[in-house]
């Protein structure tokens, strides 16, 4: 009595299973190689930087068509080659654009910034903001919480002990992570060796902007009026560099009253 049922649960089995093993051979879709040999070649990092959720979710659409060969910011050269001929995209290698990195526009140190009041809470830029603004007068200033140190997930800035964010240029590759995670957009993508920099983004002018940071752009537009090459115009209280017509002189950075342009003649690491 027992037996027949146990024979019939047997031979249903045996029946099923062959019969999803002959479907899962006839219909399955075959993986293209290509994809799994671009996902062994990226980084790995899985950043997000290319619009898409994973490498290998990158790979599968550069095979088919949906992502250019060069959507990998954080791949060197050579390998977006191997990609590009890989797929048969004979110019997909090519990334005229200089390479970019991270830069933080602002110098309000811990000296320079003139605070409202001490904060002792959670390490997080956000949340230091929505106590009152934050604790800085400047409302364009850097906050010093270190959520783009948290969101890096190349180990490209640290906190500075002048509590400003400090980018390693060798390690940074232009992911945007940072950049998004900064509730003030004070970290921008530069091209490497860009001659001119700002370092400030407070639009305030000249009576406002002197008494919050030692560092504060004045709008004061020496460096417009100093350059010799016509390559500065003032916005909103701050200069814009045309890097088509600046040639690196350094003549607007010695200008500056208070150094916050960084350029030839301003290293990074100069002494305030």
């Amino acid at each position: 009595m027992v037996l027949a049922p146990v024979l019939t649960l047997m031979v249903l089995g045996l029946l099923f299973g062959a019969g999803l093993a002959f479907a899962s051979r006839v219909l399955s879709v075959k993986r293209d190689e290509r994809i799994e040999a671009i996902e062994a070649m990226l980084p790995g990092a899985n950043c997000g930087a290319c619009g898409f959720a994973s490498c290998g979710s990158f790979s599968e659409a550069v095979v088919g068509g949906e992502a250019p060969t060069t959507g990998c910011i954080v791949a060197n050269s050579e390998v977006l080659a191997k990609v590009a001929e890989m797929v048969g995209d004979g110019e997909g290698n090519d990334r005229s654009a200089a390479r970019k990195v991270a830069t933080v526009r602002c110098r309000g140190t811990v000296d320079a910034a003139k605070m409202r009041f001490n904060y002792a809470g959670v390490k997080d830029c956000a949340a230091i903001g929505a106590i009152g603004g934050g604790h800085k007068e400047c409302e364009f200033g850097c906050l010093g919480g270190g959520s783009c140190v948290d969101a890096c997930p190349f180990d490209a800035i640290h906190m500075g002990d002048d509590g400003i964010p400090v980018v390693d240029a060798s390690r940074c590759t232009a992911c945007g992570k940072c950049v998004a995670a900064c509730p003030r957009g004070l970290i921008d993508m530069v091209p490497e060796g860009c001659p001119v920099l700002l370092l400030c983004q407070a639009k305030l002018g000249p009576r406002d902007a002197r008494g919050i940071c030692t560092h504060a752009c004045l709008g004061c537009g020496l460096c417009a009026r100093r350059c010799p090459q016509d390559a500065i115009v003032m916005e909103n209280y701050l200069p814009v560099v045309d890097f088509d017509k600046c040639d690196a002189c350094g003549i607007c950075v010695q200008a500056c009253p208070v150094d916050c342009l960084l350029g030839p003649s301003c290293p990074e690491d100069k002494a305030d």
